[in-house]
């Protein structure tokens, strides 16, 4: 007999050879029946894998992550069994799992698939999957494996099966489909009920430029057609919530090739509404007791080697900048840490003067690659809404519960609700990514957990996801149509202060070292707000909104009153504007909404008379009409209950 542990510390004997699948039916039939793949000991293995030993098992349905990846790989099997039919000559290489679905890469020749054949290969698709054939893990002899894609002039499995090791390779068989593969497969294709090819791309073999481009199809599949259906009634919803598009139509920003890939340009609403986040962030950054501090766009390369970013971030950033003298070389700096190293150094302190907490909105550069910029979510120049706090170990505790306040403030005043946390820790079987000691990072890591289970919080941990030079807590929110970001961040480090050489004195009269917290509620500004376009679709919360209301005169003649309107709601500090073109007040109305203003004025003969305005609300319609002081109050009370209290 064998014993097994399941996830939530249960454990059942069962006798050895037994498999996944049998462990899901001693569970419950049901919940078997949704079962489609699994974990033991950390590895990915089939529902029909022979347990031989004592071990943890993890059953995974289509709902759990490693479900979708077992779905989704097996998905990109079926998809290249598909295309093979009508490319018999067709090279096969890799066809991972992705976030979203699958892809397959595929040498086709002379061959091209376009969107035209789409239909024709899903529905080649289904017709393989309702074929029910099982997904069969076999090993085979390096031997064999190399014989058999030599005999079928395929150079990239062979230079796939070359680099590993005899022994360890395994096929993947299903109907009369073969294929190179490690395993982690669905029991069999018929579980497959619904498929869409998404996207034909080009990409090089092995992400070498220098080698052959293959043509990548992009896929997704669902075990229920209702499922695929809403997925791509979600994608349309995207679409029209793309920043990209919305920042153009509401002109926030831009991008110019004369300036550079990846280098936004504000445009003037653009750059009020990311002043009016950073007044926010900093007004709650004064109350708790954060000072700002401003540092140069470059440092001298000393300074990067010193901190280690150099070594890790020296291939991703611009190249040094030469001046006349002799070996001077500076970097546009990757990160505000190592410059507020020195701000701290400016000046001894003692532990009485602890905790020092320097702020700063830093712009830093990184060398993205051009392929993997988009929009605002991924620029060559970001800025941070960066703070480090300089503390006492002992005050390390309160000091990081209270970045957690200051996170939690930011997520609420901005319709932030749904969100998870993330202790990201070091990968311990590779320690060389990382600077620092066992010792201190373990004390960092356990500083974590310890803060957010005080907190509170819902979090998981996550292995190899740390900084390079500490562990950090992130913040994963929720959009409001189910995707994930990772906003936020606050990460521990006992290493800069190392570098750098950083101390204060205690209150033994001897030299220690400070502990360093980095923080960024908002992370980058520019992803930041890119993620908040998207979840809001335009429909800023209306303390933040660039423009809160539009005056629209039905005529010239109230023009005046117009302007006096106006007056009015800019003493009160209410951000207004007004329409004064000759057009028909449903042409101002339509172009108000889409322009996404919250509060739409109208005035014309009557309200002139009586001193009053109508109002409409952007997507609601008429919400009645006001005096133009009934109406700043309206403005006021619906701020203050978009804005949170610090």
């Amino acid at each position: 007999m064998i014993k097994i542990t399941l996830p939530d510390g249960t454990i059942k004997e069962f006798a050895k050879n037994s498999t996944p699948m049998d462990v899901a039916k001693s569970i419950s039939e049901g919940f078997a029946r949704n079962v489609i793949s699994a974990n033991f000991n950390d590895v990915t293995v089939e529902t029909t894998t022979p347990l031989t030993t004592d071990g943890s098992l993890i059953l995974y349905t289509f709902n759990d992550d490693g479900g979708k990846k077992a779905f989704w790989h097996s998905s990109a099997h079926v998809l290249a069994e598909a295309i093979l039919s009508f490319y018999p000559k067709a090279k096969l290489t890799i066809g991972p799992a992705i976030d979203n679905g699958f892809y397959y890469d595929i040498d086709l020749g002379e061959n091209v698939i376009s969107d035209k054949d789409f239909p024709v290969i899903e529905k080649k698709f289904l017709e393989i999957a309702r074929g029910k054939h099982e997904f069969s893990l076999r090993s085979i002899s390096k031997a064999d494996a190399l014989s058999l894609y030599k005999e079928e002039n395929n150079e990239y499995k062979v230079e796939l099966i070359e680099n590993l090791t005899d022994g360890e390779i395994t096929f993947c068989d299903h109907s009369n489909f073969t294929d190179l593969c490690r395993g982690g497969h669905i029991p069999n294709t018929g579980i497959l009920k619904a498929i869409k090819v998404m996207s034909v791309a080009g990409a090089y073999w092995r992400g070498d430029e220098k080698n052959n481009q293959l043509t990548r199809v992009y896929g997704i599949s669902f075990p229920k057609q209702k499922m695929l259906t809403e997925y791509l009634a979600l994608l349309e919803e995207a679409k029209k919530r793309d920043h990209r598009k919305l920042g153009k139509e509401l002109e926030l920003f831009t991008f110019s090739q004369k300036v550079g890939a990846g280098l936004p340009l504000w445009l003037p609403k653009g750059a009020a509404l990311r002043s009016r986040l950073e007044d926010f962030l900093k007004k709650a950054q004064k109350k708790a007791g954060y000072e700002m501090v401003m540092t140069p766009h470059i440092g001298q390369k000393e300074l990067y080697v010193t901190s280690g970013h150099y070594e890790k971030y020296g291939e991703d950033s611009f190249q040094a900048i030469k001046t006349p003298k002799m070996d001077e070389e500076f970097l546009l700096k990757p990160m505000n840490c190592p410059h507020h190293c020195e701000v701290y150094n400016f000046k001894p302190y003692s532990y009485k003067d602890l905790p020092k907490r320097f702020a700063e909105f830093g712009t830093v550069y990184r060398y993205e690659q051009s392929g993997e910029l988009h929009g605002l979510t991924r620029v060559r120049g970001f800025t941070q809404d960066d703070a480090h706090i300089f503390c006492t170990p002992e005050q390390l505790d309160q000091e990081f519960k209270e970045v957690i306040d200051l996170v939690l403030y930011v997520f609420g005043s901005l319709g932030f609700e749904d969100f998870t946390a993330q202790v990201s820790i070091r990968d311990k079987s590779n320690p060389d990514k990382y600077i620092g000691d066992t010792e201190t990072w373990e004390i960092a890591e356990q500083a974590i957990i310890n803060a957010a289970t005080d907190k509170g919080l819902d979090f998981v941990i996550e292995e190899g996801e740390a900084a390079f030079y500490g562990p950090k807590l992130d913040f994963m929110v929720k959009d409001a149509l189910g995707r994930s970001w990772q906003l936020g961040t606050i990460q521990v480090d006992y290493n800069l202060p190392k570098r750098f050489d950083l101390t204060y004195k205690g209150a033994d009269n001897q030299l220690h070292r400070p502990v360093m917290i980095h923080r960024a509620p908002f992370g980058s500004m520019e992803r930041f707000i890119a993620v908040l376009l998207e979840h809001t679709g335009g429909n800023f919360p209306l303390w933040l909104t660039p423009d809160q209301v539009i005056l629209l005169p039905i005529s010239d003649k109230y023009q005046k009153y117009s302007e006096k309107v106006l007056e009015s709601l800019e003493n009160s500090e209410i951000r207004a504007l007004a329409d004064n073109r000759s057009e028909k007040t449903g042409r101002k109305i339509r172009d108000a909404e889409v322009s996404k203003i919250p509060f739409m004025v109208i005035v014309g003969e009557k309200e002139e008379q009586d001193g009053t305005v109508s109002v409409r609300r952007h997507g609601e319609g008429d919400i009645g009409t006001f005096t133009i002081e009934e109406f700043i109050s309206l403005i006021k009370t619906e701020e203050s209950k978009t804005l949170k209290k610090f």
